[in-house]
């Protein structure tokens, strides 16, 4: 709106300032939401012009957490999936945000992967800028604003874990902007199965080798009873001494192909032996030969 005159301005200014000090509940989205009802009714009269809510995805993926004695260590499954089929048996989850911090994706993988690569080329720059080591509430601070500003549309659940000056950090990160701090998380589909295993078995100030045991159990039990989560088990371990160990197909749980074919031999039935199709006639006929055309282009150069 353009006000051109003082007096206009002035009143304008009046409303704004006793609307203000009303203060109470804000309409702004009553319009918004009309369009939305009736978009909602449109749809069930079977309108063309309707405008509805987008559908929720539905993602598949086990993604664990827990903070041990010494440091993080983080875990993940490797299936990626496309609906109801498997694109990828070993898709990895856990993507680098710093030297120190390290981060699980679950959601759409698109999303997941850009949303740490760019926390992880801000935090890269802030680095060189400062010349200190990445803190991990900065990381957490960073992304959580993205995807605020998304309002959830960034299908992007992430369990953020890190070690700086000031110790071990674990968080869980919403795909709206919500975080939590705790000493073990999970998070997808599979996140039930796993946090059975982590609330039975967690004990605080664990050895690292107790640590890593867990969260490959935790993996497991998702993969076992999520039909989304499945193929492998990758785990990264992050230390106090600013030392990272990356295990990439810890465990591959869903086994291999060869060690379940030799659990069920092939029955001699179905395995014919060489002569049981009869041959009638059998010739060859080879390929002329085709000249090969002389090369004659002229190298580019540079």
């Amino acid at each position: 709106m353009e006000l051109v005159d003082k007096e206009q301005y002035n009143g304008y200014v009046t409303e704004s300032l006793k609307e203000s000090e009303q203060g109470g509940f804000s309409f702004d989205l009553f319009h918004r939401n009309n369009q939305i009802a009736k978009g909602l009714s449109d749809k069930a009269s079977d309108s063309v012009n309707s405008s509805i809510l987008p559908n929720a995805w539905k993602t598949g993926t086990t993604i664990v957490g827990i903070a041990y004695k010494d440091g993080i260590v983080l875990g993940a499954d490797t299936r990626a999936t496309g609906g109801t089929e498997v694109v990828d048996k070993n898709c990895e989850k856990i993507h680098y945000i710093a030297p120190n911090i390290w981060c699980c994706g679950a959601g759409t993988a698109a999303d997941t992967e850009k949303t740490t690569d760019m926390i992880a080329s801000n935090l890269e720059l802030l680095r060189l800028s400062t010349g200190t080591q990445s803190r991990v509430i900065t990381a957490l601070t960073l992304t959580k604003r993205m995807l605020y500003k998304y309002q959830g549309h960034v299908s992007a659940a992430l369990i953020l874990g890190g070690v700086d000056v000031q110790g071990p950090h674990l968080y869980s990160i919403a795909p709206h902007g919500s975080t939590m701090r705790l000493p073990y998380t999970t998070m997808g589909s599979g996140s039930l199965a796993a946090m059975s295993v982590f609330e039975t078995r967690y004990t605080e100030d664990m050895e690292e080798e107790d640590a890593i045991k867990l969260v490959q159990d935790a993996i497991r039990a998702g993969i076992f009873n999520d039909l989304g989560s499945g193929s492998k088990v990758d785990i990264t371990v992050i230390r106090k001494d600013n030392n990272v160990s990356k295990f990439r197909t810890y465990d591959n749980a869903a086994g291999d192909a060869s060690t379940y074919k030799a659990l069920y031999p092939r029955p001699s039935k179905l395995t014919p032996p060489p002569g049981t199709t009869f041959v009638i006639s059998e010739s060859f006929r080879p390929h002329q030969k085709v000249s090969t055309p002389v090369d004659t282009a002229t190298p580019m150069e540079e």
